[in-house]
């Protein structure tokens, strides 16, 4: 086969964006000079979620988990030197979307660009977002009709964008099964495409267009002929939903067309070197197959379970794509699948399951309805703790963890605080005054920008009638309106919303059999209360800051349940002194906080002092999440009673420390309870 006959490579791009919009920029021109295809760009909890970087809840979170973008100024900084007209960009952004588009938009027409040949994705996929990621801002009503809005619009003036980006990614890294990850995801497309038909804005005629540019952003496993299977699952449903429901002829516009970011969740902080083959294999899952190839992929770096990667680990994700691409003959065959015996009755399996979940759901009103309900989330969570279970028991194995412990010295992490990249915390006050600065002059030369209150209210009243709502954002874009005052507008309008947690109607993972571990820890909880003189123990489960990865204090909520204690658990997003006013109000016995954004060198500490000052200092506080040795250190040195790290897989034994800093805090005598 000749070299001109083989088929183009996906894109490749690499997940990237921190401290600062300079500082991002810089790593986005050496990407691309490295022969990166298109760029991702990860954006800050409080751009996620609609705050401005000096916001309450914002502190200990900027630029740590992405780039902070609070205007069009930050927008202007972070594509400078780099022509928007030529670039595919990839924004991960779900409820700030519509504005961070807006933004994008102004600085390409700033650029001179033709803003009809702009080419890129905005993930723009909020039910994930109630029930994985947790950067919702709004509820479910007005959250549906800003995608709406904004898929409209793009059809119309920017033909080239992909303005959703459905992510089944999360819902994996939440605990999906492969049926759930098809059925969940396929239930959001529906009740986006029925939105949009139904909102009037977009004639019948251009469906196939709307169609045509949804794509999918898809997790792989390790498990990577399931992974396959799924991902050919996945095309053949799409087909039949769009032919049948939407009546899309085309079959250009019915193709399933998705991006893939592989498994974080599978990734382990025991002996991190594994993780390079485990990328490697969940990338063949959705290459290997012609018929069902992804259209962009990005890898993560192997140290991601240990913090954020540095550019070098990136590269190294970067280079494991272009050797399967330039240096393998992936690229010169056909389908390798097609009339495959296996392959078809995988594929036929998850199909079938599929489209009888996608039935349930609609039969419940949609995943809207099934998003407020609580239904899908507690379907995670119950997946979520079996898996979890698997694990622990030992039935599902993961090398390094619970197989083949023993290692010999790694040299990769050798020096663990040069393993990973670190954001230097004074970083947030250089944003937050280049913020406050930004806000006195925006008005003056040399931006001359209009005063944004005209523009704002212009959007209040956008929201509260039926205009589409893209043109109101566009003008704030141009007035110099920060993040925080767009959202705050629409929060105005629409309220917020707490999106369900899905622990107390989850179901027992682990029988507490006699003789078991979670009996054992079951009696050291009821002999504790007792000594304590309570009826039971209460344990309060905290999410401090933005983040809104909630995986892992779900789980942690659930077993604590389980094992007997009493559990407070008010989801995420909250701030250290509504934390510790929980605590004090609910009598509780200990106070776990989980955090995997990295901002706990400045959020777990604010716990602990606001405790101490309340005299409450017979609370243990408990940390868990992504933290370096080095900041465990520190944590426990201002008193934290105990930290645990992804490493940390036994959820029953870590129920049973926190039994133990109970006692120990409350003075009383250990128990010989084994554990």
């Amino acid at each position: 086969m000749t070299e001109r006959q083989k088929d183009r490579p996906w894109l490749m791009r690499t997940y990237a964006g921190h401290s600062t919009a300079e500082a991002s920029n810089e790593l986005y021109r050496r990407n691309l000079a490295k022969g990166q295809t298109g760029l991702s760009v990860a954006f800050d909890l409080p751009t996620q979620t609609g705050y401005d970087s000096d916001h309450i809840l914002a502190r200990g979170e900027v630029g740590r988990v992405g780039v902070p973008v609070a205007h069009v100024g930050d927008m202007r900084r972070l594509f400078q030197d780099i022509p928007l007209e030529q670039m595919n960009t990839s924004m991960t952004i779900n409820a700030t979307a519509m504005w961070l588009l807006a933004l994008y938009q102004v600085v390409a027409e700033e650029q001179g660009a033709d803003v009809t040949r702009l080419q890129g994705t905005t993930q723009n996929d909020i039910v994930k977002e109630y029930l994985s990621r947790g950067t919702h801002v709004f509820p479910p009503g007005p959250s549906l009709r800003l995608t709406t809005d904004m898929i409209a619009y793009t059809v119309s003036h920017l033909p080239k964008w992909n303005p959703i980006n459905i992510c089944s990614y999360h819902l994996q890294e939440a605990g999906a099964t492969p049926v759930q990850e098809i059925a969940y995801a396929m239930s959001t497309a529906i009740a986006v495409l029925d939105a949009v038909r139904d909102s009037g804005q977009v004639p019948q005629e251009r469906m196939g267009d709307v169609v045509g540019r949804i794509s999918f952003f898809v997790n792989a496993g390790v498990r990577f002929v399931e992974e396959m299977c799924k991902m050919r699952a996945f095309g053949r449903i799409w087909d039949r939903v769009t032919r049948e429901r939407y009546g899309i002829e085309d079959p250009k516009h019915r193709r399933f067309r998705y991006g893939v970011q592989v498994n974080s969740l599978g990734l382990t902080e025991a002996q991190p070197e594994n993780n390079v083959q485990r990328i490697v294999l969940e990338m063949l899952a959705v290459t290997l197959s012609k018929d069902a190839r992804a259209r962009a992929v990005q890898l993560p770096a192997w140290n991601e379970a240990l913090g954020l990667p540095r550019p070098w680990d990136q590269q190294w994700s970067l280079r494991i794509q272009q050797v399967l691409a330039y240096e393998s003959d992936l690229l010169e065959y056909g389908d390798l699948f097609e009339g495959s015996k296996v392959v078809e009755a995988k594929v036929d399996e998850l199909v079938e399951a599929s489209l009888a979940e996608i039935e349930r759901i609609q039969e419940m009103g949609g995943a809207m309805a099934a998003v407020e309900s609580g239904y899908l989330k507690s379907q995670l969570v119950a997946s979520h703790a079996e898996r979890r279970a698997r694990i622990e028991s030992g039935q599902e194995k993961i090398v390094g963890v619970n197989a083949f412990e023993g290692t010999e010295p790694n040299p990769l992490t050798a020096d663990l605080d040069t393993a990973i990249q670190t954001v230097d915390p004074a970083v947030e006050a250089r944003v937050i005054a280049s913020l406050q600065n930004w806000r006195d002059t925006r008005y003056q030369p040399p931006f001359n920008h209009p005063r944004p209150c005209k523009a704002l209210e212009r959007l209040k009243e956008a929201a509260k009638g039926t205009d589409n709502l893209m043109e109101a954002t566009l003008e704030c874009a141009r007035a110099g309106v920060t993040t925080g005052e767009w959202a705050g507008a629409l929060r105005e309008v629409f309220g917020e919303f707490r999106a369900p947690t899905g622990v107390s109607s989850a179901p027992v993972a682990i029988p507490a059999e006699e003789g078991s571990a979670l009996s054992q820890v079951r009696r050291k909880v009821d002999l504790t209360a007792k000594d304590l003189g309570v009826g039971k123990l209460r344990f309060l489960v905290g999410k401090p800051g933005l983040d809104g990865h909630s995986n892992g204090a779900e789980q942690i909520a659930v077993r604590a349940r389980d094992a007997g204690f009493e559990v407070v658990y008010q989801g995420i997003r909250l701030t250290p002194e509504q934390i510790v006013d929980a605590a004090l109000a609910e009598d509780v016995h200990a106070v776990g906080l989980s955090i995997l954004s990295g901002s706990h060198a400045q959020l777990v500490p604010d716990v602990l002092e606001r405790l101490h000052v309340a005299g409450a200092t017979d609370i243990p506080v408990i940390a868990g999440g992504i933290i370096p040795n080095g900041d465990a250190e520190a944590l426990r040195a201002a008193g934290v009673a105990a930290v645990f790290t992804p490493k940390d897989f036994d959820i029953t034994g870590i129920i049973g420390r926190i039994v133990d800093e109970i006692r120990k805090a409350n003075k009383l005598d250990p128990l010989e309870v084994p554990a």
